[in-house]
């Protein structure tokens, strides 16, 4: 048995997450996950100041919640802010230095720079604390896509697949892979995905 009116929230949830996540700050405004679960929200629908501004909530209220700073260092990168976003990442791994994700996101964050050495650094890092982590293996294979090494790319690739990776349409898409997009590995492996 659901309390009462759990079902309904429930299915704002469901039907418009920001809604929800509104109804909550509403209810209390104190809550910086729910901040920062609405920014998330933004986010993917592209409002990027909207999303900005709920993880500064949040951080605002629980200045230690990492995953503010991870999350909204990811939107600054989306929108070219890159000094910004690396604050963000360093902030977080300064609260957390065993945060892998973190490590992982200014590792790709220095791909995107063309800091490749320090971009190796950190990811490897991300994978020594989880070797599984398939985003750390993903941006392993960016890393030596962007270094124009299409047989490592390949290699990292498989296995951040072999291990679940699936986001087809991002590396269909991202520009990272661009540099090995002709190769033969890199079209067999897009040949095999799910469509």
């Amino acid at each position: 048995m659901s309390a009462p009116g759990g079902d309904i929230l429930e299915s704002l949830a469901k039907r418009d997450p920001i809604a929800y996540y509104s109804k909550m700050i509403k209810v209390n405004p104190l809550d910086y996950r729910a901040y920062n679960n609405r920014g998330n929200e933004y986010e993917k629908r592209g409002h990027h100041d909207l999303a900005i501004s709920d993880y500064n909530k949040a951080v605002e209220l629980r200045p230690d919640f990492i995953l503010a700073y991870i999350n909204r260092g990811n939107t600054y990168q989306k929108i070219g802010r890159y000094n910004k976003a690396l604050e963000d990442y360093d902030k977080a791994i300064e609260l957390n230095p065993n945060k892998d994700m973190a490590y992982n996101n200014r590792g790709f964050h220095y791909i995107l720079m063309g800091n490749y050495e320090q971009a190796e650094i950190d990811i490897k890092k991300a994978l020594e604390m989880s070797p599984n982590n398939i985003y750390a293996l993903n941006s392993m294979a960016e890393l030596f896509a962007a270094r124009n090494n299409p047989d490592e790319a390949c290699r990292w690739l498989r296995k951040a697949i072999e291990k679940g990776y699936n986001n087809w349409h991002y590396i269909k898409t991202s520009r990272t892979y661009n540099n090995i997009r002709s190769s033969e590995c890199f079209r067999e492996i897009i040949s095999g995905a799910a469509e």
